[in-house]
């Protein structure tokens, strides 16, 4: 057995439904603060009953795909190293975020096709310069699957060592939601115009032909896709195969993972596929503005068993809306552990 077929932690049920109670006693109408309840009682099962996510790690895994050949994004390929070097002197938007909330910000470079070299705060865990045209040949190889889920389970650990205690996984790739998409097609049996969408801004007739070439993908790899792993290996990417293995390591090691966007989604999707007690573990930040969010939403939501808590039409990645959200989390658990109950304010319930 592949380590990412281990069981994952269980939840303490015991502590959820101590949480639903305690949630019926503070002083407000039961279900008045929303969402906010629900994923402070999804944190007690994770973190026991006083949960107290204030230690978050942010990981942000690199690569350059090769179906990038195919113009499929109205960026060029060099953008994925010139965003790595970004990310190092912290001029990106996840460096403004991990400041301020704050969070320890790590990224990991699995290899871009203008390598920019040694950089402060980069991890690097090169598997080539890029992966395979996913429209002409399997993304991956086995063993550069198993490298980049290696990459993300190797970031867990030092997040782990590091005495972080919630987890949040970011991407940057050019052409990274044309992988996706594929992802998401495979798995919930998709034809590619139900999920192709603009990524960094493609006109339609861009996304026609983005969803022709996720279309042609899927019909070349169709009898090769027989599992949940062959699937990622034949049409996912470096980063979002890292981020598989990432979801996959936390829940293993009873972490909490705030799942970002569309690119992390598919990782997620990918990650309950081949290890289904993870979707457990799993918080949804946002409803990324990419079409084909909602599908994945449909998908994830009845596993993960809350809906993503904010919409604000984000579609940057980078781990961005899970960072975002995170304050919030850190306030739900708040109201859940130091509101008075009804009895300890002498209010009278209703």
């Amino acid at each position: 057995m592949n380590w990412f077929q281990h069981a994952a932690q269980p939840v303490d049920q015991a502590a959820v439904d101590r949480a639903i109670a305690r949630q019926n006693t503070l002083t407000k109408p039961p279900g008045s603060l929303g969402q906010l309840e629900q994923v402070a009682i999804r944190l007690c099962g994770m973190m026991g009953d006083t949960p107290q996510p204030d230690r978050p790690a942010i990981v942000v895994f690199a690569a350059d795909h090769g179906v990038a050949e195919e113009n499929v994004s109205v960026f060029p390929q060099a953008v994925t190293a010139e965003m790595v070097r970004n990310f190092s002197t912290g001029g990106a938007a996840i460096c403004v975020l991990a400041r301020n909330i704050p969070a320890s910000l790590e990224v990991v470079h699995l290899g871009t096709v203008n390598d920019p070299g040694p950089l402060p705060g980069v991890v690097r865990e090169i598997i080539a310069p890029a992966s395979g045209n996913l429209s002409k040949s399997a993304a991956m190889d086995s063993a550069q699957l198993n490298q980049a889920m290696e990459a993300g389970r190797s970031a867990v650990k030092r997040a782990l060592q590091a005495g972080r205690n919630i987890f949040i996984g970011g991407d940057m790739g050019i052409a990274n939601t044309t992988s996706a998409s594929a992802l998401i097609c495979a798995f919930l049996d998709l034809p590619a115009d139900q999920v192709s969408g603009p990524g960094t801004g493609l006109a339609p007739e861009g996304v026609a032909h983005k969803a022709d070439v996720i279309g042609h993908a899927l019909a070349l790899h169709k009898a090769q896709m027989t599992d949940a792993v062959e699937t990622l290996r034949h049409v996912g990417g470096f980063e979002i195969a890292a981020l598989t293995g990432a979801y996959i390591a936390a829940a293993q090691a009873g972490l909490p993972v705030i799942v970002d966007g569309f690119i992390a989604s598919s990782a997620a999707l990918a990650a309950v596929k081949i290890n289904p007690g993870c979707a457990r573990w799993l918080i949804l930040s946002h409803v990324s503005a990419e079409p084909g969010y909602r599908r994945l939403q449909q998908a994830l939501e009845p596993l993960t068993g809350c809906p993503p808590l904010i919409d604000l039409g984000m579609r940057l990645g980078e781990g961005s809306g899970a960072a975002v959200v995170l304050p919030m989390i850190q306030i739900a658990c708040r109201l859940h552990n130091e509101m008075a109950t009804f009895a300890q304010a002498g209010v009278s319930e209703g």
